[in-house]
């Protein structure tokens, strides 16, 4: 057998087939991406193994995800041919495409070796941790070469470029380039016609370099056009590369407007969509998709024209109008499904699960993402994985299940910089308790975000406007608060629409209220109130109606128990238990003049004085415990300058008491409350009445 570059692997596989020949057996892990040529090295290992009389066996990535820990090495006794194969004695198992078994993968593997005298050759795209694994690289161009000994030698680099030297790619090209007429030009033709190998903000720095060497060659206008427009949209994901976008999709236009050619005009049109994102450009995203469908179709382009209607959704998401995005989304649907587009049909999917996860159904939107997992794969999404993991926590995020997410985020900060996923992490950060950590994240972050842009720059900002709203400093709420109020009226729309994240106006209302502006803070809060009503997100609409009794005390009692009940019937574990602390956990929160001692479910006020500032300045110590607070619990600081206590959102409380309430509670008396039909003691004989009789006990005597 011979194989183009793969005589280390073919060694390796010789060397497995000794092994089982001679009764010890053995296995192989091989990894590499989709076209490095795994099934390609199966197939040869299968001929090698027949020719020493080893019977063989293959499985597929379904066969193995159907196994049992039971089930062991004695599955699958039949050859490709049908034939008997005897359960014990030497033989060959062979395995393609591994990863796709999910995440038990690795260990069903480990259960398969263990028959004396078998042998496991096993491929997937990720390497699974079972030694010895050897990974597939990419064939030089000279190898490629001698793989694709009919082209020329400039179609053999622009075929190199194209498929990344990954074989199973560069054969599929070099079959396409076979048709080609000789008098177009083949570097020109695969930088068009190539699809990316990178996900979403990635760079394929394969297909750039093509690209940037078919710009450079001569074309006619409308070629040319399509070739600059494409390099700049593959740009994107380069942040520092905004003003080489802006240049390249200015001249891809005068070379359109040159051609006269509608179909050039419309692959511009979107090009400049994607490649200079305008956060504030919702509606001329509206207006650009209704010409691009217009340019479309006067030229009989489906593609482009899907293109368009995927724009119209996106757009009309980001104004705010789910109900028409979702018609259009039904629209760009059909439109897929008679193109026969499997990649729309993931696109729709995911939007759809999406969809779910905003009403708060969140068993479809969990159904709905597997299947994008599913599907996406099947039709070699590049985006699949960060797609669905961005799905999946979704519902998890919308569950009140934050922390675990946090190492995701950050991971993929790491992998992008510039591209502001640090603020993502920074609001899991907050929201799951850390708060110092995620103060720190914003004092670094708010610069660059705020002299940023690009497609999940308003997302980056409403992250960083949760963290200062609960630990930030009244500049950077300020400063936030101004980012986002060109945008009220809007909601939160990341990218593509693959994650919505509430209307823009419940972020300006918590910035208001931290910064002490009530009336801004409930005007805000009321529109997004009603926006979450007219649209039925329900999780939203929960979480804003508990900001919105923070924000009005004397109407916070109805909107608490709407809230509550909301979270109950859906399940948000995460705004339950901020809607009821632990009984060992009390809460120490600035309410106008005064402060509120909270203490499970009592509480009671106490006046402003040098005493309650310096327990203040003892506790404002966010994600750190204090120490022990009543009943040895427990502590937390809400409303305090300098962070807001380990607590998922600035502690809500409860209504506060009448002024006739307040009017005693000066005096010095403490005040009742009534609570769920009964009364809870707020005074000298509860918990919180007790920790305010010790600081009165403590407290310095007045100055002066």
């Amino acid at each position: 057998m011979s194989l183009i570059a793969r005589r280390r692997e073919l060694a390796a596989v010789e060397r497995l087939l000794d092994r089982v020949a001679a009764g010890s057996g053995g296995h192989l892990v091989v990894t590499g991406p989709a076209g490095a040529g795994k099934t390609a090295l199966l197939d040869a290992a299968a001929e090698l193994a027949r020719a020493r009389a080893i019977p063989v066996s293959r499985m597929d990535a379904d066969d193995l995800s159907r196994l049992t820990a039971q089930d062991g090495p004695s599955v699958s006794r039949t050859d490709p041919d049908g034939r008997s194969i005897a359960p014990e004695g030497p033989r060959l198992m062979l395995i393609d495409d591994v990863d796709r078994a999910g995440p038990q993968a690795a260990e069903r593997l480990a259960g398969l070796t263990s028959a004396p005298g078998s042998g496991l050759l096993a491929a997937g795209s990720d390497p699974l941790g079972l030694t010895p694994e050897l990974s597939l690289r990419g064939l030089t161009e000279g190898e490629l070469a001698e793989l694709v000994p009919d082209l020329p030698a400039g179609a053999v680099h622009a075929v190199w470029l194209a498929s990344g030297g990954l074989p199973g790619a560069a054969l599929t090209l070099a079959d396409e380039l076979a048709g080609l007429d000789p008098a177009d030009d083949p570097l020109i033709h695969l930088a068009l016609s190539t699809p990316s190998r990178a996900a979403f903000l990635d760079l394929d720095a394969g297909l750039i370099r093509l690209l940037e060497t078919a710009a450079g060659r001569p074309s006619p206008p409308a070629t040319h056009a399509r070739v600059l427009a494409r390099l700049a949209r593959e740009l994107l994901g380069d942040p520092s590369a905004a003003g080489r976008r802006r240049k390249l999709i200015d001249d891809a236009s005068a070379a359109a407007r040159t051609a006269a050619d509608p179909g050039a005009v419309a692959e511009v049109l979107d090009a400049r969509l994607h490649a200079l994102w305008d956060p504030a450009a919702a509606q001329e995203r509206l207006t650009t998709a209704a010409q691009i469908v217009e340019q479309a179709r006067l030229t009989g382009d489906g593609e482009a024209e899907r293109r368009g209607l995927f724009w119209r959704f996106v757009a009309l998401a980001e104004l705010g109008e789910l109900a028409s995005a979702e018609a259009a989304l039904t629209a760009y649907s059909r439109a897929g499904e008679l193109a026969g587009d499997a990649e729309a049909a993931v696109m729709v999917l995911a939007r759809q699960s999406m969809l779910a996860t905003v009403r708060g159904r969140f068993d479809t939107a969990a159904v709905l993402a597997e299947e994008v997992a599913v599907r996406g794969r099947r039709a070699g999404l590049a985006d699949t994985e960060r797609l669905v993991g961005s799905l999946r926590s979704a519902i998890d995020v919308m569950r009140g299940d934050v922390a675990a997410h946090v190492e995701v985020w950050q991971d993929l900060a790491r992998r992008l910089p510039g591209h502001f996923f640090e603020a993502t992490a920074a609001r899991a950060l907050a929201e799951s308790g850390r708060g110092v950590e995620a103060g720190l994240e914003l004092e670094r972050l708010l610069p660059a975000v705020l002299a940023g842009s690009g497609p999940r720059w308003i997302g980056a900002v409403a992250d960083l406007a949760i963290v200062a709203s609960r630990a930030g400093e009244p500049a950077a709420a300020e400063a936030l608060y101004a980012a986002l109020l060109p945008y009220r009226g809007r909601l939160v729309v990341w990218g593509g629409a693959n994650t919505i994240a509430g209307p823009v106006d419940d972020y300006l209302g918590r910035l208001a209220a931290r910064l002490g502006r009530t009336g801004d803070a409930l005007s805000h809060l009321d529109r997004a109130v009603e926006t979450e009503e007219r649209i039925g997100a329900l999780p939203w609409l929960a979480h804003t109606l508990v900001a919105r009794a923070s924000a009005a005390r004397d109407r916070a009692g109805d909107d608490l128990a709407r809230a509550r009940s909301i979270a109950e019937r859906l399940g948000l574990a995460g705004l339950l238990a901020e809607l009821a602390p632990p009984a060992d956990e009390w809460r120490l929160t600035r309410d106008g003049d005064d402060w509120r001692l909270d203490a499970g479910p009592e509480a009671v006020r106490l006046r402003d004085g040098r005493g309650v500032r310096y327990l203040r300045t003892l506790l404002a110590a966010p994600g750190q415990d204090p120490g022990a607070g009543p009943r040895g619990g427990r502590a937390r600081v809400a409303g305090v300058r300098g962070g807001a206590g380990p607590g998922r959102r600035r502690a809500c409380g409860v209504p506060a008491a009448g002024a006739a309430a307040r009017r005693a509670a000066r005096r010095g008396r403490p005040c009742r409350r009534r609570r769920t039909g009964r009364h809870a003691a707020g005074g000298e004989n509860g918990a919180a009445g007790r920790a305010a009789a010790r600081h009165r006990a403590r407290r310095p005597a007045p100055g002066p």
